[in-house]
C-alpha cells in the first residue's frame, strides 16, 4: 500500500494533509495522531528537500502544495539553510500518550534542530 487512507475521502484527506504539513512547517511542532503523523512526515520531508533544491520548479511545486506563501518563503530560506548539509530525516515523532475522547495514540511531530 502506497499511503494511508485515514478514513477520509480523497479530497478531504488531501486538504487535511496540506493543512497539517503547512502548520508543521510554520510552527515547527504539532500534536496529532500517530497515523496522521507518519503521513505528514513523508510529505514534510519532501517539502524541505524541495527547499534545499531551491530552483524555480521546486518553488512552484511547493507553492502548489502548501497553503501559505509565507511558509514557502520559510522553507526555501530558513529551513533550507538549516538542513543544507543534512541528507534527510528532518522530522521526529515522539509519543505523547492517548487522546482522552477515543483513546487514539497521540504523538508530537517536530522538526529536528
Amino acid at each position: 500500500m502506497g499511503y494511508r487512507k485515514l478514513r477520509r475521502r480523497s479530497s478531504h484527506r488531501r486538504a487535511m494533509l496540506r493543512n497539517l504539513v503547512t502548520s508543521l512547517l510554520n510552527t515547527e511542532r504539532i500534536t496529532t495522531t500517530e497515523t496522521r503523523a507518519k503521513e505528514i512526515k513523508r510529505i514534510a520531508d519532501k517539502m524541505i528537500t524541495l527547499g534545499k533544491k531551491g530552483d524555480l520548479h521546486a518553488r512552484r511545486q511547493a507553492l502548489a502544495y502548501l497553503t501559505d506563501e509565507g511558509v514557502v518563503y520559510k522553507v526555501f530560506g530558513q529551513l533550507a539553510e538549516r538542513y543544507g548539509d543534512r541528507p534527510g530525516g528532518y522530522t521526529r515523532i515522539t509519543k505523547a500518550g492517548f487522546r482522552r475522547g477515543d483513546g487514539a495514540p497521540l504523538v508530537v511531530l517536530e522538526l529536528v534542530q
